[in-house]
């Protein structure tokens, strides 16, 4: 879904314990993984080591406050952008970077439709929603993750 190639970049918002950065690392030139809870970080460089993978970055701390001076910091151009955030959803803060920065490819994972439905409204002027995956990861509850991939709208492809 994600139709990634070797000259990506790509950014893993929300990164946890590297699960998503680390899957994708073999496709893209690049990861950066963050995430606010210094474990995880820990435990991601941990999982990246084991797994041999020299293309990702992990970086700690609040999305909202260090996505974007990351991102001047280090002159990083991401492609794509992986969310995964928690049941909260997105802040305003990194929603605004995101449609600053006019990322060409968003893919964003969520286990709450309520606060999905409220951040991709706010994608939808400069976003094309091409689809909306639901998947039962968690039979015989009223829980499901919901897979969303969006474009650009001037790179629609």
């Amino acid at each position: 879904m994600a139709k990634l190639t070797k000259e990506d970049v790509a950014v893993d918002l929300y990164c946890g314990i590297g699960t998503i950065a680390i899957f994708v690392s073999r496709y893209v030139k690049e990861v950066y993984g963050i995430e606010i809870l210094e474990e995880a970080i820990e435990d991601a460089k941990e999982n990246a080591k084991i797994n041999n993978i020299n293309n990702i970055n992990f970086l700690c701390g609040d999305v909202k406050n260090i996505f974007e001076k990351i991102i001047l910091k280090k002159n990083v151009k991401p492609s794509i952008v992986f969310l995964d955030p928690p049941r909260k959803g997105i802040d305003d803060n990194t929603i605004q970077i995101i449609l600053k920065m006019e990322i060409s490819r968003l893919i964003y994972i969520s286990c709450n439709p309520r606060t999905l439905i409220r951040d991709l409204k706010k994608f939808e002027d400069k976003y094309y929603i091409k689809e909306i995956i639901p998947i039962d990861m968690f039979p015989y509850t009223s829980h499901v993750e919901c897979c969303s991939v969006l474009y650009l709208k001037d790179t629609i492809q």
